[in-house]
């Protein structure tokens, strides 16, 4: 599983980091048919091709402050990708960032972490709110 994957299943729950991919995979599911007798959307509920019930929204900013009030440790979520990852327990190591900021296509450069950090952190909070999760506009782009 991607590192950005991993994110997502803490926060989301098992089977949220499939769920994005979904409209892709319901295009592939189901091939094109010849005719055009009666269009796709139009298909009763019991059609051949099952629809994915709509996602619930999931409140990222209360789930991240509930998870640090149990932390042992401080961890600053809100402003830190390195605490973000370590409250989610997973691997907060400079090659790990690395790992993840190749995933979301970083174009800076990677031996300045910092400024790394900082645009790894927004892009996890922009892609956690496209993927249904309420972030505050505050930790977005």
């Amino acid at each position: 599983m991607s590192i950005f994957g991993s994110i997502m299943s803490k926060i989301f729950g098992h089977g949220a980091a499939s769920a994005a991919p979904a409209p892709a995979d319901a295009a592939q599911a189901s091939p094109a048919p010849a005719s055009s007798a009666a269009p796709a959307p139009s298909q009763p509920a019991g059609g051949a091709t099952p629809q994915m019930p709509p996602q619930q929204q999931v409140d990222v900013a209360a789930i991240l402050t509930e998870r640090a009030a149990k932390a042992p440790q401080k961890l600053d979520w809100k402003h830190s990708i390195v605490d973000l990852m370590k409250l989610l327990d997973l691997d907060s190591s400079l090659k790990a960032r690395q790992e993840l900021a190749k995933e979301l296509n970083y174009s800076g450069d990677m031996n300045d972490s910092a400024a790394m950090n900082i645009w790894l952190h927004r892009q996890v909070m922009d892609k956690l709110a496209a993927n249904g999760g309420k972030v505050p506009e505050e930790l977005r782009n």
